[in-house]
């Protein structure tokens, strides 16, 4: 596996788990309440487009280069 293909699968493994994250904390914000909760769901979702973003530019950059 080339280190390009595995800078995509870390950073698409990086999307899911913030993704995730995120919805486990909106549970947790209807089920306690807590604002804490509701305001890290919105970061860990920010954090989530951001690494969708980086992901896109990392692939535009180095099209030109081999998965192999």
């Amino acid at each position: 596996m080339s280190l390009k293909a595995f800078h995509i699968v870390f950073i698409s493994l990086s999307v899911i788990t913030a993704a995730g994250f995120g919805f486990w904390l909106i549970g947790q914000y209807a089920a306690e309440g807590r604002i804490i909760f509701l305001i890290s769901a919105i970061t860990s979702f920010i954090v989530a487009s951001g690494l969708i973003v980086y992901g896109i530019m990392f692939l535009r950059k180095l099209k030109h280069v081999s998965f192999l």
